[in-house]
């Protein structure tokens, strides 16, 4: 258990110093929100997240723009911003992950039918369909091509805010510190479990980079997370009852300090702000 009590330790930190990270982006937008504020929102939205996929991102920018009267285009302009920023830290773990265990990787890839060519396939249809998207809409003369104009110049403030912060330094720290939080508290919860104690760093960021992706695709994991974390040990010679033991203890803990927390922030937020 204190392994586990300190594997939520370090998440809470993480949500912390994403707290904190967010004033950096929004105050070029001419905003200072209160950092109590951003961690209860933030908070919120990931629990928002365990039941409506992605809804947390709509539901964030809506309470900043509620509790802190910030436009929610440019506050949802900074939370692509971040996520955007957190693609590519995703993309530089997944670059050192390779490093350290190439041979694997590529074979959990090719076994889940997940091949190179396509991918990029993928992303270029994706880029494709955008651009045209984006081309009509500026062509475009009605009245909702018009608010969707309005919108996305707001959100292209909220976004382009990263270029105009005056605390780069303190940006890159924070985007260093939550990710490094990320890796820590799925790194101590490997002391819970006798078996996946002598686990290398190397075989804990490939389960990480395979457990990140089972996050962002469901509900918070629900189910997926400790089935692809089991699988991703087994390539380390980890048997199935360690791993699981391993992914749903380390999703259990995590999701429980959101529901928890979330639902703490939920109800403290409103009374937090009741004379503004």
């Amino acid at each position: 258990m204190f392994w586990v009590g300190l594997s939520v330790a370090i998440g809470i930190l993480s949500h912390v110093s994403r707290a904190i990270r967010w004033n950096y982006l929004l105050e070029p937008l001419g905003h200072k929100p209160r950092i109590s504020n951003n961690v209860f929102i933030i908070l919120i939205s990931y629990f928002a997240n365990l039941f409506i996929i992605r809804s947390g991102e709509i539901l964030r920018a809506t309470a900043l723009n509620t509790y802190e009267n910030v436009p929610f285009e440019k506050g949802f302009g900074t939370i692509v911003t971040e996520r955007i920023i957190d693609v590519i830290m995703l993309l530089l773990i997944i670059l050192a992950a390779f490093l350290f265990q190439a041979e694997i990787i590529l074979g959990i890839l090719e076994e889940n039918g997940i091949g190179l060519v396509g991918s990029i396939g993928l992303i270029g249809i994706g880029i494709l369909g955008l651009i045209i998207a984006i081309r009509v809409i500026r062509k475009s003369k009605s009245a909702l091509a018009l608010k969707v104009k309005s919108f996305l110049n707001g959100l292209l403030d909220g976004i382009l805010s990263v270029f105009k912060m005056k605390q780069k330094v303190g940006f890159v720290f924070h985007t260093l510190l939550i990710w490094s939080c990320y890796i820590g508290m799925f790194w101590v919860i490997k002391f819970t479990v006798p078996e996946t104690e002598d686990l290398s760093l190397g075989a804990l960021l490939v389960a990480f980079v395979a457990g990140a992706f089972a996050m962002a695709t469901t509900n918070g994991g629900l189910g997926l997370f400790p089935i692809v974390v089991t699988a991703a040990l087994s390539f380390f010679g980890i048997s199935k009852t360690s791993g699981d033991a391993y992914g749903w203890i380390m999703w259990t803990a995590q999701n429980l300090m959101i529901v928890v927390f979330g639902a703490i922030s939920f109800l403290v937020l409103p009374l937090w702000n009741r004379n503004r």
